[in-house]
C-alpha cells in the first residue's frame, strides 16, 4: 500500500495553531498505524494546483496513490476504510459511526464555527443575531451532552466519528463553552489524552514552528 501523503499549509498565524484541520488526518493515520508524510502548500499565495486539489482554497487535503481526497470527513473515512480500523466491519456499526461522522460536521460543527469566529474576532456585541446563534450552540451542545452522559464514545468504539466530534467539541471548548456540559469535556479529555492525538498535535504545532525558524 502506497503511503498516505497530507498536504496543509506552510504556515499560519498563532491563533488557529492546534486546530488546522490537517490534525484530525494525522491523528487518524497515527490510530491506524498507516505511514505517512507532510507536504506544504503556501498560505499566503494559493496557486490553481492548490485549487484543483480543495476547490475552496483550504487546506487538508488527502493524496493516496491517484487518489486526491479534500474535506477532512471524507478524508477520514477513506483512511477508515483503507486502514481497516475505526470504524465497524459490519453494516450496524459501520451505520453508526458514519451518522455521527455526518453530526459531527453538520449539527454540531456549523453551530460551533460561528462561535468560534466572533471569539477569534474579538467580537463580543450581544448583537440579536448574535445572541441567535449562541442559542443554536447551547441547544446543540445539550443534545450531545446528553447522549454523551454515561458513555465514553458515541458508537461501541473510539472511531473517526470520535476524532471529529472531539476536536469540534475542542474547538468551542477552548473559549469556555462547554463550561456547563461536563460529560462533553470529560469526552474531550479522554480523546486527547490518546497517545496518537498528542503525537498528532505535537506535529502539527512543530511543523509551523520551523516554519517560524525559517522565517528569521
Amino acid at each position: 500500500m502506497a503511503d498516505f501523503l497530507i498536504t496543509t499549509f506552510d504556515w499560519v498565524p498563532d491563533a488557529p495553531r492546534g486546530y488546522v484541520r490537517d490534525l484530525r488526518l494525522r491523528w487518524a493515520l497515527e490510530e491506524a498505524g498507516l505511514p505517512y508524510s507532510v507536504e506544504s502548500t503556501p498560505f499566503k499565495d494559493r496557486s490553481d494546483s492548490h485549487f484543483s486539489h480543495q476547490p475552496f482554497g483550504q487546506v487538508p487535503w488527502l493524496t493516496h496513490g491517484n487518489v486526491s481526497i479534500f474535506e477532512s470527513g471524507a478524508d477520514l473515512l477513506y483512511i477508515a476504510e483503507k486502514g481497516g480500523k475505526l470504524i465497524p466491519a459490519d453494516e450496524k456499526g459501520r451505520s453508526d459511526v458514519i451518522k455521527w461522522l455526518f453530526a459531527g460536521l453538520n449539527s454540531v460543527e456549523t453551530a460551533v464555527l460561528p462561535f468560534t469566529i466572533f471569539k477569534f474576532s474579538g467580537d463580543e456585541q450581544q448583537t440579536p443575531g448574535r445572541q441567535a446563534l449562541d442559542g443554536f450552540l447551547s441547544a446543540r451542545l445539550g443534545h450531545v451532552e446528553r447522549y454523551l452522559t454515561n458513555r465514553d464514545w458515541l458508537t461501541d468504539d473510539f472511531s473517526i466519528a470520535d476524532i471529529i466530534m472531539s476536536d469540534v467539541l475542542r474547538l468551542s471548548d477552548r473559549f469556555g463553552a462547554l463550561a456547563d456540559y461536563p460529560s462533553c469535556r470529560q469526552y474531550v479529555e479522554r480523546a486527547t489524552s490518546r497517545p496518537a492525538f498528542k503525537k498528532a498535535l505535537n506535529d502539527q504545532l512543530e511543523h509551523f514552528a520551523t516554519a517560524d525558524r525559517g522565517k528569521v
